[in-house]
């Protein structure tokens, strides 16, 4: 028997004793995707654990992710494989820093990014994903400003979307901050033939370059409904499992980080730090629960909420 299949095994057999569902990100490995009940991006997976029927959710991802299924479902037990699956996002937005940064904005609306810690949360207006990004945003009257946190990238793509002058928070994916435009003016001029599409992470130079920009389910999405055969994807690698299963007739080419000279992928090392032991043995013992204050759950579930509303 395989390891992996050994590890799949024991884990189906615990979940189904604990009741207990696995909600994974596009990013994590295939062999993770494969044994997860749904495998999503961050608003998919929000609205998968507010509609969860378990008692115990095992979230792979990256940390602000389980602190979201938590505050979603306070009753419940929530696990990580690995806690130091941090988000270079999350950790480069200090609370106590952004709480002096909005003293600067007084009346300005506060929208953040879902990837950040649950205290950013509680101080926001409303949060958003990738993929409703602009909706939530058009939802903010034109005459209202807003401070948005803590993506720049994502955001300075928000301004050019919606016409607004969002203030912006300085952070920063360290994953998508690190496609080479050099290596992708390479490859498509390899690839003439191919649709470059990128996450709007990505910095303005690479989004410049894309003819579709979206969240990782809408380019999953893209790829499956385009009549083109062979795609430039500007995206963490994890996110090809799904769309060679998706499209297994078309070409998808990942983006090669500037750093890469070994392989033509870029990978969030964070994500890749649970694999399925890890997963088994949090699962097992019921380690790695996320805990959260009360009082922090009731005040990030408002813009949570507000933004599953919309």
């Amino acid at each position: 028997m395989k390891v992996i299949d050994k590890w799949s095994d024991k884990i189906k057999k615990l979940q189904k004793e604990k009741n207990a569902v696995i909600l994974a990100h596009y990013y994590q490995q295939p062999e993770i995707q494969e044994i997860a009940d749904f495998v999503g991006d961050s608003l998919e997976l929000s609205r998968k654990a507010a509609e969860s029927k378990a008692d115990i959710i095992v979230f792979a991802g990256v940390y602000f992710m389980a602190e979201t299924a938590k505050i979603l479902n306070p009753s419940k037990k929530v696990l990580v494989p690995d806690v130091n699956a941090g988000c270079s996002l999350a950790d480069g937005c200090p609370p106590d820093q952004f709480k002096d940064f909005l003293k600067n904005y007084p009346n300005h609306t506060v929208i953040t990014y879902i990837n950040c810690s649950a205290e950013i949360k509680t101080l926001s207006d409303i949060v958003c994903t990738s993929s409703n990004a602009k909706k939530v945003i058009e939802s903010v009257p034109k005459k209202q400003p807003i401070v948005f946190a803590p993506d720049k990238n994502l955001g300075n793509y928000l301004n050019k979307e919606t016409g607004r002058n969002m203030v912006l928070w300085e952070g920063s994916c360290i994953v998508h901050e690190a496609f080479s435009l050099e290596k992708l003016i390479d490859l498509y001029q390899k690839n003439p033939d191919a649709v470059i599409i990128a996450h709007p992470e990505s910095e303005a130079h690479i989004l410049k370059t894309a003819q579709y920009i979206g969240s990782t389910s809408g380019m999953i999405n893209y790829v499956k409904s385009s009549p083109e055969n062979k795609f430039i994807v500007a995206t963490e690698n994890g996110i090809l499992h799904k769309m060679r299963q998706e499209v297994p007739d078309k070409i998808l080419i990942p983006v090669p980080s500037k750093e890469d000279n070994t392989c033509a992928c870029s990978e969030c090392a964070f994500m890749k730090l649970n694999t399925l032991e890890k997963l088994y043995q949090c699962l097992l013992n019921e380690s790695n629960e996320v805990l959260l204050e009360k009082e922090i759950m009731e005040k990030a579930k408002i813009p949570i909420q507000r933004m599953l509303q919309l």
